[in-house]
């Protein structure tokens, strides 16, 4: 039985396996007679693929036809072809042909911080106290408290981690408020104050409610580690009253925000909506304007790109609304600190009075260039603006002007008839000067001596003085020239030159006749000659940088005017660009403040404050016009001057020039009431010298320049200042 059992498993085996070859040699022919009988290229391709599929899986095992899985593992591929669809499905592997899938490596999510922590960051030294225990002992409730600001907080819960948070979260639920207002309602302990409602602005607690925010800002803005504190809202405050102006501020000195405008004002407020509102200039130099609406107030931005004009809006409602300033004057080089005066003021403008003065002054431009836009090409344009008490919703504009030249040598005047000078900044004050001449006419009649900006001055050696609180800001669209642009705006320059045996820095240089640019003055160069200019010697002019660094020694109001008033000295200096807090600096007060000695009361070293409006002006590779325009306040027209002979369009002689001010020099002289010596004098040159305390104030200030080794001051021919009054 054992040998019969052998043989039929042997001969059952033996025709299992000839079952199986004959199959396959017939798949095989079929094969072959398929692919001869195909004649078309395309479906040659398909079929070839097909085979291909078959012929990969051909050594798989074939299930007899009477199993549940009858249909070979070869057809059941295959079947991927949908024939009646005519369209290929996703191809399907068997289950153990797909390789094993690996694991998915879970990113770690930062854990935010609970609520002990949020506020043991806003108050150091808090004390938690237990004050009960109550519930049966296999489940008790504690009672945790906790004092900030003087008002206990109580918390509970199953264990005495679970009581400290819960007590940490009504405190700081007392002053900010969350996102989700409903989840986090902020709760009111008796005698608690509620740092997010209107109430607390009219009992006297606004300096506390303040400082808990301010705090809150100093750490959501400056942390590298991200925390559930962004997720906090703090539009309520920002919206009904500025925060510090030290609110970005880590020991003491001021930080830019980590994050980028836009970003942190979508974190700051929910209903941010950015539109662009209008596209002005040419293909190459377009000026996009963007426009950011958040609660009903509206705030632009204009820049070369709609990414750059989104970011300038982003920036004027953070100054505006938040008082969070982007300006370069935020972050000084460590090495070269800005000095700082005392504890409350510093070398920075405000942003938001920065932003305002930049806007006046562009649209007081376009509002006097309207009818004669031929005139309103200009590369470089200034501005002079007056605030009374820092109030500037009611600031004035008092000048406007544009230019980039100086006179042509062959163009000088023996008589104070042209213009030297006709860049932009140089031209905005001495249309102030027009401005000062005209206030000082109001003096002269009791019925008018009211609306004058000059008081008498009692107690002084001047008769009259500026009034209290009036202050003078000086805008100009790109850093002046001379030393407080030279140097690179894409390079991390400190303002330090670390070669041993030069010194770059701080160097008085001078405009080249009829171009643009400065070069380096040299001690051979201390005096021009009448001539030698008309020889074809290039007449020289100093940089604006130095003549604003003048300005802050003997004041803007000229030498004429001197014997008159008291110096008076610009409150800010506006940049629409190029600003470099260091080199600014250094260029208009910094390089002399250690060598400038011995200057006659009240003259002094004045520090404006400088600042960098958000919408900042592209570089413009246009080529400079040779004309130039000025308005001053009480102008019914602006008037047009030709920079390279120093007269208007029309050949006239300018309302600014060195023969009109001394024609109203000498009519205040005979009629402006408190003036000791009335003696009036033919000579232009001879009036200014006998300014004592002027002339004094000058030389030092040249004195000082020689002392550090930054070069001597270059002087016009002494002829052009040779003339007297004209008849």
């Amino acid at each position: 039985m054992q040998r019969l059992a052998r043989r039929s498993s042997i001969s059952t085996t033996s025709s299992t396996s000839i079952f199986y070859e004959r199959q396959q040699h017939q798949h095989q022919h079929q094969n072959q007679r398929q692919l001869h009988a195909i004649s078309s290229s395309s479906q040659l391709a398909k079929k070839k693929s097909r085979l291909h599929l078959k012929r990969r899986f051909m050594m798989l095992p074939l299930w007899p036809c009477n199993s549940v899985a009858a249909t070979p593992i070869i057809e059941r591929i295959m079947n991927g072809y949908n024939r009646e669809a005519g369209k290929k499905r996703r191809y399907e592997m068997p289950q153990y042909a797909v390789s094993p899938k690996k694991k998915a490596i879970k990113e770690r999510i930062p854990q935010p911080k609970n609520t002990v922590a949020m506020l043991n960051e806003l108050r150091h030294g808090l004390t938690y106290k237990m004050e009960s225990q109550t519930g049966p002992v296999h489940a008790p409730l504690f009672t945790i408290s906790v004092v900030v600001d003087g008002q206990k907080y109580m918390g509970q819960g199953r264990s005495k981690k679970v009581a400290r948070i819960e007590a940490a979260a009504t405190a700081l639920r007392s002053f900010i408020q969350f996102k989700d207002g409903a989840v986090l309602t902020p709760l009111k302990p008796s005698g608690n104050m509620d740092f997010t409602s209107d109430e607390h602005l009219e009992n006297g607690s606004e300096n506390m409610s303040k400082d808990l925010i301010v705090e809150y800002i100093e750490r959501l803005l400056l942390t590298e580690k991200k925390s559930k504190l962004t997720s906090l809202v703090l539009f309520p405050f920002c919206m009904k009253q500025n925060v510090s102006k030290n609110a970005i501020a880590v020991d003491g000195q001021k930080k830019v925000p980590d994050k980028g405008p836009v970003m942190l004002l979508y974190e700051l407020f929910n209903d941010v909506k950015f539109e662009c509102v209008n596209i002005d200039g040419a293909q190459n130099n377009c000026r996009f304007k963007m426009t950011v609406t958040i609660k009903d107030k509206k705030f632009d931005g204009i820049g070369p790109s709609k990414k750059l004009a989104k970011n300038a809006a982003a920036k004027a409602a953070l100054a505006s609304l938040c008082n969070i300033s982007y300006s370069p004057m935020m972050a000084p080089q460590k090495n070269v600190p800005l000095p700082i005066d005392d504890k409350t003021s510093s070398m920075e403008l405000p942003q938001i009075h920065a932003d305002t003065i930049g806007r006046l002054v562009l649209e007081k431009f376009m509002e006097v260039i309207k009818g004669q836009e031929a005139y309103s090409r200009r590369k470089v344009l200034a501005g002079i603006v007056m605030t009374e008490n820092m109030n500037f919703s009611e600031a004035k504009v008092i000048s406007v002007s544009t230019g980039t030249k100086c006179v042509s040598g062959e163009h000088m005047s023996v008589n104070g008839a042209v213009l030297n000078d006709s860049h932009a900044e140089i031209v905005s004050r001495r249309c102030l000067l027009k401005y000062l001449y005209a206030q000082l006419d109001l003096q002269c009649n009791q019925a008018t001596a009211y609306q004058s900006i000059f008081v008498r001055n009692t107690d002084g050696l001047y008769p009259y003085k500026l009034k209290s609180g009036v202050h003078f800001h000086l805008y100009i669209n790109t850093a002046p020239c001379g030393d407080a642009r030279i140097f690179s705006p894409h390079e991390n320059d400190t303002g330090v030159d670390k070669h041993p045996n030069r010194k770059a820095r701080g160097q008085l240089r001078t405009k080249i006749e009829s171009g643009e640019g400065t070069i380096p003055v040299k001690s051979s160069d201390g005096i021009q000659t009448w001539d030698g200019v008309l020889q074809g010697s290039r007449l020289l002019t100093m940089s604006c940088s130095d003549k604003i660094a003048r300005w802050n020694i003997v004041g803007i109001q000229g030498s004429l005017l001197s014997s008159i008033i008291e110096p008076v000295y610009l409150h800010s200096i506006v940049l629409g660009s190029l600003l470099h807090p260091e080199h600014m600096y250094r260029a208009v007060c910094g390089r002399i403040e250690k060598s400038i000695q011995g200057l006659p009361p009240p003259y002094h070293l004045n520090k404006p404050r400088l600042a960098l409006v958000t919408s900042a002006e592209p570089r413009n590779q246009a080529k400079a016009p040779n004309f130039g325009i000025n308005w001053t306040i009480g102008d019914t027209e602006l008037e047009v001057v030709n920079s390279l002979t120093g007269r208007t369009i029309g050949g006239q002689v300018s309302r600014i020039t060195k023969q009109a001010f001394f024609e109203k020099y000498n009519f205040l002289i005979t009629n402006l009431p408190g003036i000791p010596n009335r003696k009036l004098t033919t000579d232009y040159g001879q009036t200014k010298a006998n300014v004592k305390d002027y002339q004094t104030a000058k030389l030092e200030l040249y004195s000082a320049f020689k002392r550090e080794d930054l070069g001597s001051w270059l002087k016009k021919p002494i002829e052009q200042d040779e003339f007297g009054l004209v008849e």
